[in-house]
């Protein structure tokens, strides 16, 4: 297995993990609850997640079209959980699709975009984008448990799902 199967792995198998968090959320509102101390509800943070990688995995390396609104993702509220699943389903999409297609010497390649002001490898920036997506997942898993009381685990939890 290459490391862009293995990218592509994670990125997927974690994206399935933000699907089961909001689908555990007993409602669309509590997705959207924001408690003291705590900035961004799941909903904010699957928006942000899901533009993120749709726009630097499948826009900028799969061509996808699809054209970014970050200030967007941090001021919408109050879409249904139907609308995230569909966001995350969207999303799932274009990462496979796109990294399906993508030839695993592009990873040595410079990524065709600076990012933060900094030109980087492709494949570095991919993995910060996996880091990226698991850090977020792991404030959903907790948002999700503050503001429901079920303490239930849901993200992977072992190696073996890879």
């Amino acid at each position: 297995m290459s490391i862009r199967e293995d990218i592509r792995t994670i990125l997927l198998r974690d994206l399935e993990s933000l699907r089961k968090e909001v689908e555990a959320y007993p409602d669309s509102k509590t997705i959207w609850a924001v408690k003291d101390g705590i900035t961004n509800s799941a909903g904010t943070l699957t928006l942000h997640l899901c533009g993120n990688l749709q726009h630097f995995i499948g826009a900028v390396l799969g061509k996808s079209g699809y054209v970014r609104d970050r200030d967007d993702e941090f001021t919408s509220r109050d879409l249904s959980a139907d609308e995230l699943l569909k966001e995350i389903a969207a999303t799932s999409a274009a990462v496979e699709k796109t990294l399906d297609q993508l030839a695993d010497n592009v990873l040595l390649a410079d990524y065709p975009v600076q990012v933060g002001g900094r030109t980087l490898p492709t494949g570095r920036f991919l993995i910060h984008l996996c880091t990226h997506l698991a850090f977020h997942l792991g404030q959903i898993d907790y948002h999700r448990r503050l503001v429901t009381g079920n303490n239930e685990s849901i993200g992977p939890q072992s190696i073996s799902e890879l």
